[in-house]
């Protein structure tokens, strides 16, 4: 679970009211995504971060005064100027931040949110942050097929729920910009997404000394990590204890049975470790024909190029094989599994956000955009 809704939690389950700090909107080169958050505790105690410590202390004051006056804020933070006491950006981006007290009696919805993201289903709090008076901080807890809460219109609540539950099938986070609700209602509102998707799978096919780097990685970067092996003395939970779950089974076998339960999507990345063609083949063959996000595959260039040729055979399209990552990783000069694995993984992130790796100190334009 996200550090700062787990934290959120707690706080509420102990009666306290916590200030919580959301990015809504970013510009440029901002350091972090908008639903990204922070919390203060009644203790002054700080979870999560917007700036990775630009504005956090600006921010850690906005939110104790929020709870101590129950009055929300929308903050916005610039470049940083030539007073060295002044909160502002180093990084040249603009970030905009919603501050506001929340406790249990003013979040009624957050049970709803608990519990689905308990269950590992996906869900979004969609909270009014510009607005009438009377409309500010108004919230729904939304998830795919149905909602709590309502941000005080009918009109208004079917079309931010439209627009949430498009951010949310994405997987994403932003604002919304509404038209006015209601007769007479003046000026436009804004409603921020945050959404909680289910975390992203990472199903490793081979239980050898890399899998178990790699699932160790991948728990850090968020992903629900299996471990697939057909050989049970090397497919044990006491080798792999960072993964969610370890399957003894052929890996094609089940990747066709989670295809089939919808267990899937577009989020998915499979990497096949074993370098055997009895396990490789009939993995990837199915794999490369399903609508994963990332498909990759480890071994030598003498490996990569006979799995080119059996799989070809085996009936896979140029079109698919376009789509395998082989060999497997960004190009770090690892050897050894712990590096491997991160070669690996700084794919995964690559890919994740569009980019083909390489040094930053290389590279133009803005580090986030």
């Amino acid at each position: 679970m996200d550090e700062v809704l787990a934290e959120l939690l707690r706080r509420c389950a102990d009666g306290d009211a916590v200030g919580l700090a959301t990015v809504v909107e970013t510009w440029r080169s901002a350091p972090h995504p908008a639903g990204t958050a922070m919390l203060v505790g009644p203790d002054g105690a700080v979870t999560g971060s917007v700036s990775g410590g630009c504005v956090e202390a600006a921010l850690h004051d906005a939110c104790r005064e929020a709870v101590r006056t129950g009055r929300p804020a929308l903050l916005r933070f610039g470049v940083a100027g030539a007073d060295a006491l002044a909160a502002g950006l180093t990084c040249g981006g603009t970030i905009e931040v919603y501050v506001e007290r929340v406790d249990r009696a003013g979040f009624a919805e957050l049970p709803a949110l608990a519990g689905a993201v308990h269950a590992g289903t996906a869900a979004a709090v969609l909270t009014c942050v510009q607005g009438p008076p009377g409309r500010l901080g108004r919230r729904i807890v939304a998830g795919p097929d149905g909602h709590h809460g309502s941000l005080g219109d009918p009109g208004l609540d079917e079309a931010a729920l439209a627009a949430g539950r498009r951010l949310l099938a994405e997987g994403r986070s932003g604002p919304v910009r509404l038209p006015p609700a209601g007769p007479g209602a003046a000026g436009p509102v804004r409603v921020l997404v945050r959404s909680y998707p289910p975390p992203p799978r990472l199903i490793v096919c081979g239980a050898i000394d890399v899998a178990a780097e790699l699932a160790r990685v991948g728990v850090v970067l968020g992903y629900r990590v299996t471990v697939c092996d057909a050989r049970p003395v090397f497919a044990t939970a006491r080798r792999f204890p960072q993964a969610r779950e370890v399957v003894v089974d052929w890996p094609h076998r089940y990747l066709a049975a989670e295809a089939a339960a919808g267990r899937l999507d577009g989020r998915t990345a499979v990497c096949v470790l074993t370098h055997d063609p009895r396990f490789d083949v009939p993995v990837l063959r199915l794999a490369l024909g399903l609508p994963l996000g990332f498909v990759g595959a480890m071994g030598s260039r003498r490996t990569h190029h006979d799995r080119l040729g059996r799989l070809r055979e085996a009936g896979v399209t140029d079109a698919e094989l376009a789509r395998l990552s082989s060999p497997v990783g960004l190009d770090v000069g690892g050897r050894d599994a712990a590096e491997v694995a991160v070669s690996i993984a700084a794919e995964l992130v690559a890919v994740r956000h569009g980019r083909a790796g390489g040094r930053l100190r290389d590279a133009t334009g803005d580090l986030h955009g």
